[in-house]
């Protein structure tokens, strides 16, 4: 029996997206029996918003076949990590091909950084953006964002393009100490944005000599893996105004997501923010302060 996840709606279309979204780094380098699995457990978990970029491997070439019994019921999200159009173009025409689709309900410019480097470089002449905006005019789009890990190009692209969306690290640790993210989601909210958020359940910067990083092959941060931290972390961020989080790239933390949200994904009491303050104190955290 499936189960009923909660869902919020995409701001401009409405479209059910369940709050907590399926990262295709999942499956990536699985064999197809194993990533069917995946995706029919998260389908059966009401999962409805899956997301995947080509820079995940073999990600989109796994998950195309085994999501595509599920196609016409879901949200799917795309990225190109590509500035200039022609590269653009190839990643989306590629893409379409490895997902077996013919459209995508978003489209994102991938992990911009740097204002002039990504964010000037998209919309400067022969720019991807160029590609993307072509594909949401002629319907093979339905809507256009992007992820980021910086709020000053972020700003900067919501200041030269009216984006549906934005993909960013809402974490416990920075968001409270570091000033990193709740000027971008006030923002975001402000233009009728999607607020789609990463890291929720991430600790902070890995140390060098940590013997569990090679654990974790699919993230350049640590996990949290204590499981009171987890619960408590996943809450806050999902009680910030956001649409929906994506957790760590890996299926345990998928599972544990769902797990949470399914017993309680309602705002901490003063108890268990101080609670999770304490858990958190001491992590170094995985962005520096932000003055904005």
């Amino acid at each position: 029996m499936k189960t009923a996840l909660s869902t919020r709606p995409f701001p401009r279309s409405g479209d059910p997206l369940s709050i907590i979204g399926f990262g295709a780094i999942i499956v990536k380098d699985l064999e197809a029996a194993d990533a069917s699995r995946w995706v029919g457990q998260a389908i059966e978990r009401g999962v409805t918003y899956f997301d995947v970029a080509p820079a995940y491997g073999s990600a989109e070439e796994i998950l195309g076949p085994a999501l595509a019994p599920y196609r016409k019921d879901v949200f799917l999200a795309c990225k190109t990590a590509n500035r200039d159009a022609e590269g653009a173009r190839e990643d989306l025409k590629r893409s379409f091909e490895r997902m077996q689709t013919d459209y995508f309900d978003l489209y994102q410019l991938h992990a911009i950084t740097d204002p002039e480097k990504d964010v000037r470089a998209v919309f400067a002449k022969g720019g991807a953006m160029e590609v993307i905006d072509e594909a949401k005019r002629d319907g093979r789009l339905r809507h256009v964002g992007f992820s980021a890990h910086s709020v000053e190009a972020a700003f900067l692209a919501m200041d030269l393009y009216d984006f549906d969306s934005v993909l960013f690290p809402i974490n416990y640790t920075t968001y409270t100490r570091c000033n990193f993210g709740p000027q971008l989601l006030k923002r975001a909210e402000e233009r009728g944005m999607a607020r789609l958020a990463l890291k929720a359940m991430a600790r902070g910067k890995w140390s060098d000599a940590d013997p569990s990083r090679p654990d974790h092959p699919n993230l350049w941060y640590e996990p949290e893996t204590h499981e009171r931290a987890q619960e408590l972390a996943l809450r806050y961020t999902l009680n910030t105004p956001i649409t929906a989080a994506l957790p760590p790239g890996e299926g345990r933390f998928l599972l544990r997501a769902l797990d949470i949200i399914e017993k309680n994904h309602g705002p901490l009491t003063t108890g268990e923010e101080a609670e999770l303050k304490s858990l958190t104190s001491g992590v170094e955290p995985i962005f520096d302060p932000v003055a904005l």
